[in-house]
């Protein structure tokens, strides 16, 4: 491929804020939240703790619909399993880094790879944090606070 050619990829991560379903992140007036894991039982957990706050809610069930819906609406935070299948969790955060337009995206890596290796390699990826499975919805709310508040994205209420 040409270097000077865009990719599909490019293309559909050059969506125009206007065209986002939700709007654009920035101008939001309550977050959008990515619940991403293949675990319908833990989903469904957390889709009923984000349910009684002021959110928006998408739902995926792997790391490739993950990052579709990412690259579709832009999310203010992603809730991301990192063991899925088609992508990891990892994968789909790393793409997520490599391209500046998701940089109100703040991504919380929800996993039970042990806490060591979480501190570890969640940083390498670019997550602005992580949850040890299993976790305390009082420390997933803590951290999700704090994440959308560095990303400049509307409070979580």
């Amino acid at each position: 491929m040409d270097p000077n050619e865009k990719s599909a990829a490019d293309s559909i991560d050059a969506i125009a804020d206007e065209d986002l379903p939700f709007g654009a992140p920035t101008t939001r007036e309550r977050p959008l939240i990515l619940l991403a894991d293949d675990d319908s039982e833990l989903r469904g957990m957390l889709k009923a703790h984000f349910t009684r706050r002021d959110c928006d809610l998408l739902e995926s069930v792997d790391g490739a619909d993950a990052l579709e819906k990412i690259i579709e609406h832009r999310p203010n935070l992603v809730v991301l399993d990192v063991m899925m299948p088609e992508l990891t969790g990892w994968e789909v955060c790393k793409y997520v880094r490599q391209h500046d337009i998701y940089e109100h995206t703040a991504i919380i890596m929800l996993t039970g790879i042990g806490p060591t290796n979480n501190e570890l390699t969640s940083p390498l990826f670019g997550a602005d944090d992580y949850i040890d499975k299993p976790f305390d919805f009082e420390e997933l709310k803590v951290k999700v606070a704090k994440v959308l508040e560095q990303r400049q994205s509307p409070p979580l209420r």
